[in-house]
């Protein structure tokens, strides 16, 4: 693949990271992170080797939802601050290298949003067909996206006496895109946003956000996608659609758009993620594999983000019944640890049981998997959740800045704060970016050095990508190439070492592979032949090294 250098791509390369500014820094000591915290720290962010910084939501909120209950999409939260924070906050950001993209939350909003309020006052408001009403509820009415919170799709709003639509939460009614004044206030949204100098928009839940309800008008769903991103075109030709998209490999081609980039620009790679987990929890690398060779192919104008944990429960939902057991069994075997039947509400060094070894090598992975690593905050120095609090927002407890009082979040009372950080041995007086900053060998370098080697392998978000046939049966190995080179990596998921005997039969005579985090340089023997070790859990990446390339090992 020919790699274009454009700086419109700018994504295909970033190190994404995503934060809560409610949970991140608080700058006045009320007890709630605010933007004037996070200016603070966008230096750290900078030398963590963060490129684009993902914004949870921080309009003004009916906070019953963790601020996904809107009820001003043009606002900022007086807790977190100004539109004036907002934007030194972006200008801050980019000064540093770091793009800014905030969360698109337009699938409903709170049920106190003045839209909301309005429309059910009276059936003659103007603003009744911003949302989906009926007399009677459809015979499908149940609920499975908050299976046991929520049983039902349609609440009774007994008032005006009909029945309005909630895919969520019953205090998030369900805004009608079927409605062209409600497609334009969205647009509106959109480009008020870009032109206080955001770079694109993480869109929430986009297989909901389209699909229509039964006799509302709109012809072809896709259509409104494409719709949005010609609009985002126009107003910035760097600006970028990240979809949450849960849906099997076949589908989400869909919402790339037939001439892939027309709709959504990235998306998460929900599949890969779930085999991962089932892949750590059997030490055996077979269902990821399988995983990433029913990915599909993408155009160069699209792109996959990589994670392994984010904001919501780890879902399991693409996994069989035994498979999602087996993984429940392994990492939540307590069922206060399970949510909705299908996800996980613990981070990821809990579930690893604190092993450095199984916590690096899944990093080192996600930064070598072709596509864009995405970072949830506290990642970086192995943060765990607060399992006094239930479900979801278990893992959205304050970051830990240090080891004094609330971890550095806050100066104010425990009592006041936003979240609660966790006690025992994840606790701030053990866990913290202070003490790993003066660390060399902590999780925090370890995390800044895959970032930076990431950084100087374009292959990774470029190129083609191929798993190698071997001998090792506990050991992942895959390729990526571009035109600008071939790295390859191998994780090893069991607690053995293990010998991996690879050939690389197209590579050239005198090619040798060069290790990126180390001085080994191997000689490729005939046919490409080659023999390495790896320790338990080991992991490596090696670039090829063809007789003068040039190329950075």
């Amino acid at each position: 693949m020919k790699i274009t250098d454009t700086s419109d791509l700018w994504w295909k390369t970033s190190v994404v990271y995503c934060l809560d500014v409610e949970t991140y820094l608080d700058h006045d000591g009320d007890g709630v992170g605010d933007f004037a915290g996070l200016a603070q720290r966008i230096d750290y962010l900078a030398d963590l080797g963060v490129t684009c910084l993902w914004l949870m939501p921080f309009y003004p909120t009916a906070d019953r939802d963790d601020g996904y209950d809107v009820t001003d999409f043009y606002g900022v939260d007086p807790r977190l601050g100004t539109h004036g924070d907002v934007v030194e906050v972006i200008r801050t950001a980019r000064d540093r290298g770091i793009r800014v993209i905030v969360d698109l939350v337009v699938n409903h909003t709170a049920d106190t949003h003045p839209w909301f309020v309005a429309a059910r006052r009276s059936r003659n408001s103007r603003y009744r067909d911003y949302y989906v009403w009926r007399d009677e509820p459809p015979a499908n009415n149940v609920n499975t996206v908050f299976p046991g919170e929520e049983t039902t799709l349609w609440e009774l709003d007994e008032k005006s006496g009909q029945y309005y639509l909630h895919t969520f939460y019953r205090h998030q009614p369900d805004l009608n895109i079927g409605n062209p004044a409600v497609r334009d206030e969205i647009a509106k949204t959109i480009g008020f946003w870009l032109q206080l100098g955001i770079s694109g928009f993480r869109v929430d839940a986009v297989p909901f956000l389209i699909e229509v309800p039964e006799g509302e008008d709109l012809a072809d769903p896709h259509e409104y996608l494409r719709d949005l991103r010609r609009f985002l075109r126009r107003r910035s030709r760097e600006a970028v659609l990240l979809g949450e998209v849960n849906l099997p490999y076949k589908e989400q081609l869909d919402y790339f758009g037939d001439n892939q980039g027309e709709e959504l620009t990235l998306q998460f790679d929900f599949i890969g993620m779930q085999a991962l987990y089932l892949s750590l929890a059997r030490s055996d690398p077979r269902p990821l594999a399988k995983a990433l060779r029913a990915r599909p192919a993408i155009a160069p104008e699209a792109q996959w983000a990589n994670f392994v944990r984010n904001h919501d429960e780890l879902t399991l939902d693409k996994l069989t019944d035994a498979e999602r057991e087996e993984v429940f069994a392994a990492f939540a075997p307590d069922e206060r640890q399970r949510v909705y039947g299908r996800g996980i509400t613990r981070r990821l060094p809990t579930m690893l049981g604190g092993d450095p070894r199984r916590i690096r090598m899944v990093y080192s992975l996600l930064f070598s998997l072709p596509g864009v690593p995405v970072l949830f905050y506290g990642e970086e120095i192995g943060m765990g959740e607060n399992p006094d609090i239930l479900g979801r927002t278990s893992v959205r407890t304050p970051m830990q800045w240090s080891d004094s009082r609330n971890g550095g979040f806050s100066p104010a009372a425990p009592s006041r704060l936003t979240s609660r950080p966790p006690e025992g041995g994840y606790a701030p007086e053990h866990i913290n970016a202070s003490q790993q900053l003066n660390d060399d060998e902590s999780l925090l370098h370890f995390i800044r050095k895959l970032a930076a080697r990431y950084r100087i392998s374009p292959e990774i978000g470029w190129g083609t990508a191929e798993l190698l046939e071997h001998d090792a049966p506990s050991v992942l190995v895959h390729s990526v190439r571009a035109d600008v080179g071939r790295m390859v990596a191998l994780h090893n998921f069991a607690d053995e070492p293990a010998r991996v005997r690879l050939a690389l039969e197209d590579e050239p005579e005198g090619a040798e592979l060069t290790d990126l985090f180390g001085p080994d340089r191997l000689a490729l023997g005939p046919a490409g032949r080659v023999e390495l070790d790896l320790p338990a859990y080991g992991w490596r990446w090696l670039r090829v090294a063809r007789p003068g390339d040039g190329r950075l090992g």
